[in-house]
């Protein structure tokens, strides 16, 4: 496959549809054959050619799953959620909001508050908004959010756990599910950042968890990583041995 790495900023400006209230460093453009995709510093993605945008993780209602269980944990996150989801919809304006699953947390996080915003999301974001169902999207009921198969988009392959395409066609599985994260470390000091992560060998892009309370996990050598920090992205070369390379569930 043919992979094209866009680093200079004239060349990531070129032939993108990047609405002008993106300053330079909040996000980067990268492409995979024909396929030109914009990582954004909102741990979002954005592919110009049909004007979706591409989230996932959410996991909305996880402070009350925590509460529940007697974890004190405050119930201000899903509120932050909505409000950023809300700006990237109003900067990027799609023509659908595709989100790659989990975006709830579990059943015991739907409260009256959050059903209400689940129903009312594609008005809210004013677009049309399509669900991949995740594994903790089994406890939505239907009234509250369709779900949907994992499905094609030209050459993206989309899914909420990694897999290869369903259809036997060749293309680039975009996915969540990992959580990724990138440890950074400089001498004992070390941060742990969210993280685009692309694996060449499964022609595979793990899209970083958008949710205020989801935590991450270590993804490891991969191919490419993207970092994300303050509302920018930046392109990491990990410095990490080739030995902790590691290799996602088909």
């Amino acid at each position: 496959m043919s992979v094209r790495h866009a680093t200079d900023p004239a060349e990531q400006s070129r032939n993108t549809q990047v609405p002008q209230a993106i300053a330079p460093g909040e996000s980067y453009h990268w492409s995979w054959n024909a396929e030109e995709l914009i990582l954004l510093g909102q741990k979002a993605l954005w592919r110009p050619a049909g004007g979706e945008l591409f989230v996932a993780d959410l996991h909305l209602g996880k402070a009350e799953v925590f509460q529940a269980c007697g974890i004190p944990l405050p119930s201000d996150g899903d509120q932050a959620t909505f409000g950023r989801l809300e700006a990237l919809c109003a900067t990027w304006q799609p023509t659908r909001l595709i989100i790659l699953g989990d975006l709830i947390h579990g059943r015991l996080g739907l409260t009256e508050r959050l059903r209400t915003d689940l129903q009312t999301l594609d008005q809210r974001l004013n677009t049309n908004v399509v669900l991949v169902g995740g594994n903790h999207d089994r406890s939505l009921p239907s009234r509250e959010r369709i779900q949907q198969r994992s499905f094609r988009v030209g050459a993206l392959w989309l899914s909420h756990e990694p897999e290869p395409p369903g259809d036997g066609e060749p293309g680039l599985n975009l996915c969540g599910h990992v959580h990724p994260v990138a440890i950074v470390r400089q001498g004992p000091d070390y941060l742990r950042l969210p993280c685009f992560a692309y694996e060449a060998s499964h022609e595979r892009l793990l899209l970083p968890a958008f949710g205020a309370l989801t935590g991450g996990h270590d993804c490891g050598q991969v191919d490419r990583k993207w970092l994300v920090a303050e509302d920018r992205v930046m392109a990491w070369q990990d410095p990490s041995p080739p030995s902790r390379r590691r290799r996602w569930a088909q």
